[in-house]
């Protein structure tokens, strides 16, 4: 270990003597990551290869924003192989309130890829909340189903309800499911929740990780699913029509060696929901197309690449991060 002093805190690197046979990162592309993550308001960059750290530098615990979508989103995985739901059912099956219209045909992999045409209501986020699944249920649809994707907090917490009522027979919560299902299978413990006055956790973000902590679920993306699913994750890595990039809470890389042109996923959820544009999109070019990523607000993210067994933690301040700038340095192509 080798500890080195820049202008303000001391932080930690660990180099490997002998880095890694056959990976398509350089210690000069890890070092160029490695800087633009810290001028980007960086606090935490971990990276590790085939179990072995190339890189730790910071400390510290923070909010991973809408990296908590992948906890529940593997949470509704576990659920479809224990045989509680099946993604491709109709909610209104769960939920007689839509039973009629267009809402009746939703399927709960509609809701959970966001393409329901459930509206975004981001007010959902606001603390005081009595219940935030009843009033994400009775929200009017804002697009047609299957015909657009709308980015927000309302259809997951459609889904909650879904699970919720599925679980009742089971004297069980999805809260102590995501616990006993996935959480304590990674070796992790109760999280930042975030309920409203119902009970009801906030499934769009809330949790609260250090890079260690965050990792575990790296190490899941890199393993297919294991320990927690055995055989569905790769519906992660599917998409949609409107969004080839996003299912269940992870961002694929997919269409990286298939003509896809790289779009920064933070930078267009800026935009209204008619107003973008996720056709062929993809994370980077630079980066192998098994790329998956857990984005969150402001810079927190979490890659993990297969194909290189390699393990990306970043975390930081809030700032205009951009996946193709930091993808493209940690790859050699910037």
């Amino acid at each position: 270990m080798t500890l080195v002093s820049m202008k303000g805190p001391i932080f930690a690197v660990f180099l490997l003597a002998a880095w890694p046979l056959h990976a398509d990162i350089t210690p000069t592309g890890l070092r160029a990551a490695a800087d633009y993550a810290k001028a980007k308001r960086g606090a935490r960059l971990l990276v590790i290869q085939r179990g072995k750290t190339l890189l730790d530098q910071g400390g510290g615990a923070f909010k991973i924003y809408s990296g908590t979508k992948g906890f529940w989103g593997v949470a509704a995985l576990a659920a479809q192989e224990d045989g509680l739901l099946d993604l491709d059912e109709r909610v209104s099956a769960s939920l007689p309130e839509w039973s009629e219209g267009k809402k009746m045909a939703i399927t709960v992999r509609q809701l959970l890829n966001f393409t329901s045409g459930v509206p975004e209501v981001y007010a959902l986020h606001n603390d005081g909340w009595a219940d935030r699944d009843a009033h994400a249920i009775k929200q009017p649809l804002a697009g047609t189903p299957g015909g657009a994707f709308i980015y927000g907090p309302a259809a997951w917490q459609v889904f909650h309800e879904v699970l919720k009522r599925k679980l009742a027979t089971h004297d069980e919560t999805p809260t102590h499911y995501l616990e006993r299902r996935v959480l304590r299978t990674l070796g992790l413990g109760k999280q930042r929740y975030l309920a409203d006055r119902t009970g009801n956790p906030m499934l769009a973000t809330g949790f609260v990780m250090s890079a260690p902590q965050w990792a575990k679920m790296g190490r899941l993306m890199l393993g297919g699913g294991a320990p927690v699913v055995h055989g569905n994750f790769g519906e992660v890595r599917r998409g949609s029509g409107m969004n080839p990039m996003f299912a269940l809470g992870f961002w694929s890389n997919r269409l990286a060696g298939s003509g896809g042109h790289e779009v920064d996923p933070e930078e267009e959820l800026e935009l209204k929901w008619y107003r973008q544009n996720w056709r062929g999109t993809c994370l980077s070019l630079a980066a192998p197309s098994d790329l998956l990523a857990c984005v969150g607000s402001g810079g927190q993210r979490l890659y993990a690449v297969p194909s290189l067994e390699l393990l990306v933690v970043r975390q930081g301040q809030i700032s205009k991060f951009s996946d193709r700038e930091f993808l493209g340095k940690l790859f050699g192509a910037r």
